[in-house]
C-alpha cells in the first residue's frame, strides 16, 4: 500500500471518529445512525468505491447480528425477570449471612459482581439500593460505603463480563472464543473490585452519611445514638426465591460455556465433544438459562405478566442489537480499507504497544459520550481489525483493553452517575463527585494496573 492510501485511511479513521463523536454528545442523531454514517465517511474518505461502502456496511451488520443478537435477546430477557423476581436480593442477603456481621460492603460488592452480569448495572444498583439502606440502618456503617462498593462492583462486571451486550459484542469484533474470554474478563474484574472496595471504605469516612430513621429518604451526618441501633429495620426474606433458583439462571449458563471451553482445550472426543458443544454453545447456555428464570423464577408468575416483562425486555434489546450490528458494519468497512494492517504498522514502528490504542480510545469515547458500552462498542469495532493484523498482540487482552478502558471517568452526562448518587440520597454535588467520580476513577487506576500486569503475565499468549 502506497503512502498516499495509508494516509488515506488513517484520514478515513480519524473522520469516523469524529463523526461519531460529534453527532452522539451535540446532536439529536442516535448512536446507531452515527456509527453507520461514520462507516460510510471512514470508506469514502478511504477511496473505497460506494458501492463497496454498502454492500461491507450490510454484511457487517447482518454478520454481527446473526452471531450474537439471539444471545442479547436471551439475556435481556433473562435479566429481566431476575430483576423482578427479587433473586438479587436473595442473593445479597445469602452473602450477608455467610460472610458475617461488619462485612456488609464486602457482601453487597460480591452481589454486585454477580447481578450485574444478565442485569444492567443502573437497573441493578435501584433494585439493591433499598436493601443497601437497610444494612446501613441496621449495623450504622456509612451507607456511602455500602452503596459505594455495590455501585463498583455492578459496573466492573456490566463492562467486562460476557454475556452484558458490550463484552459480548467486543468477543464478536475480536473473533474469540467466548468462554476463554469470560475466564480472562472474570479474573480481571475480580482483581479490579478491591479498588472499587478500598475507595468505598475511604470515601464512606470522608463522607459519613446514614439513613435518618426520623425522615425516610433523608440522611443524616452523624452515628446512630444507641436508642436509634435499637431498633433497626427488619431485613424481609419474604416472597423471595430460593437460593439455588436465585443463582441458577446466572452460573449455569456460565458453567455450561466454560465446559465446553475447557472440553475443546482438553481435546475430548466422540460424544463428550458433541454434547459439550451443543450446550455449551452460548445461544443454547443462555436460552437453558433463561428457561430456568421464566419456571423457577416466575413460575409462579401470571403468564400475562411474564410475556409483558419479556415483551418490554425485547424493546430494551432491540436498542443494544441495531446499535452492535452498526459497530460490525464500521468494523467491516474499516477491514476492507485496509485501516488494520497501515495503522498496525504504524503503531509497530513507533514502538506502541498493541493495548494500548483500545484502552485510550475507549476511555475517551466513555468520557465524551458519557456510556460505558458505547465507548467500548466503538473503540472494539475500530480497532479489531488494527490489534488482528499486530503479530506479538493477544487479541485477548485488546477485547478486554477495550472493556477496562470503557470504565473511563464519569461525568454529570452519565446516567449511572445519577442513578447511583440520587438513589443513595446525596444531594450535594460535591459529595457526588467524592463518591461517584471518585469511586470511577479508582476502578479506571486499578483496571489499567490489572491490563498491564495481565498483559505482561498473558499477553504472549496466542
Amino acid at each position: 500500500m502506497t503512502d498516499v492510501n495509508v494516509a488515506r485511511v488513517v484520514i478515513g479513521l480519524v473522520v469516523a471518529m469524529a463523526i461519531i463523536i460529534v453527532t452522539v454528545t451535540k446532536t439529536k442523531i442516535h448512536v446507531f445512525p452515527a456509527m453507520l454514517i461514520g462507516a460510510v465517511a471512514a470508506g469514502l474518505v478511504a477511496g473505497m468505491p460506494s458501492a463497496d461502502v454498502m454492500s461491507n456496511i450490510i454484511s457487517g451488520f447482518g454478520g454481527t447480528i446473526g452471531s450474537i443478537g439471539i444471545i442479547i435477546g436471551f439475556g435481556v430477557m433473562m435479566g429481566a425477570i431476575f430483576e423482578a423476581s427479587g433473586a438479587a436480593k436473595r442473593m445479597a442477603l445469602t452473602f450477608i449471612k455467610l460472610l458475617g456481621k461488619g462485612k456488609e460492603d464486602i457482601a453487597m460488592g460480591i452481589t454486585g459482581f454477580i447481578v450485574s452480569i444478565p442485569v444492567f448495572c443502573d437497573s441493578a444498583f435501584v433494585v439493591l439500593s433499598p436493601l443497601a439502606k437497610s444494612l446501613a440502618r441496621n449495623t450504622g456503617k456509612s451507607l456511602i460505603t455500602i452503596s459505594c462498593a455495590l455501585g463498583t462492583a455492578l459496573l466492573i462486571t456490566h463492562s467486562l463480563v460476557p454475556p452484558t451486550p458490550g463484552p459480548l459484542a467486543v468477543v464478536n469484533y475480536f473473533k474469540l472464543d467466548l468462554g476463554m474470554f469470560m475466564i480472562y474478563s472474570l479474573i480481571a474484574s475480580a482483581l479490579i473490585v478491591p479498588f472499587g472496595l478500598i475507595y468505598a471504605r475511604w470515601v464512606g469516612k470522608k463522607i459519613f452519611r446514614l439513613p435518618d430513621p426520623a425522615n425516610p429518604g433523608e440522611l443524616i451526618d452523624r452515628p446512630y445514638t444507641a436508642s436509634e441501633l435499637e431498633s433497626p429495620e427488619q431485613l424481609s426474606h419474604e416472597k423471595l426465591p430460593g437460593t439455588f433458583i436465585s443463582f441458577a439462571p446466572i452460573v449455569i449458563p456460565i458453567a455450561l460455556i466454560l465446559f465446553n471451553t475447557v472440553s475443546s482445550v482438553l481435546g475430548a472426543s466422540g460424544l463428550l465433544k458433541s454434547v459439550a458443544t451443543l450446550i455449551g454453545h452460548p445461544v443454547v447456555a443462555v436460552g437453558i438459562g433463561l428457561l430456568i428464570a421464566i419456571y423457577g423464577l416466575a413460575g409462579k408468575t401470571d403468564r400475562k405478566e411474564v410475556v409483558a416483562l419479556l415483551d418490554k425486555a425485547m424493546q430494551d434489546a432491540g436498542i443494544i442489537v441495531f446499535v452492535t450490528g452498526a459497530g460490525g458494519s464500521l468494523g467491516q468497512v474499516l477491514k476492507a480499507t485496509g485501516a488494520g494492517g497501515s495503522i498496525a504498522e504504524l503503531l509497530v514502528a513507533a514502538h506502541i504497544p498493541g493495548i494500548l490504542l483500545p484502552y485510550i480510545m475507549a476511555f475517551i469515547l466513555r468520557i465524551v459520550s458519557g456510556s460505558a458500552t458505547v465507548g467500548m462498542l466503538t473503540a472494539g469495532s475500530i480497532t479489531a481489525p488494527i490489534l488482528l493484523s499486530m503479530a506479538g498482540v493477544n487479541p485477548y487482552m485488546g477485547a478486554l483493553a477495550c472493556c477496562i478502558g470503557s470504565i473511563g471517568i464519569t461525568g454529570l452526562h452519565d446516567s449511572y452517575f445519577w442513578v447511583v448518587n440520587r438513589t443513595t440520597g446525596l444531594k450535594d454535588m460535591k459529595d457526588m463527585l467524592w463518591h461517584w467520580f471518585g469511586a470511577v476513577l479508582a476502578l479506571s487506576v486499578g483496571g489499567a494496573i490489572v491490563l498491564f500486569v495481565m498483559n505482561f503475565v498473558v499477553g504472549k499468549i496466542a
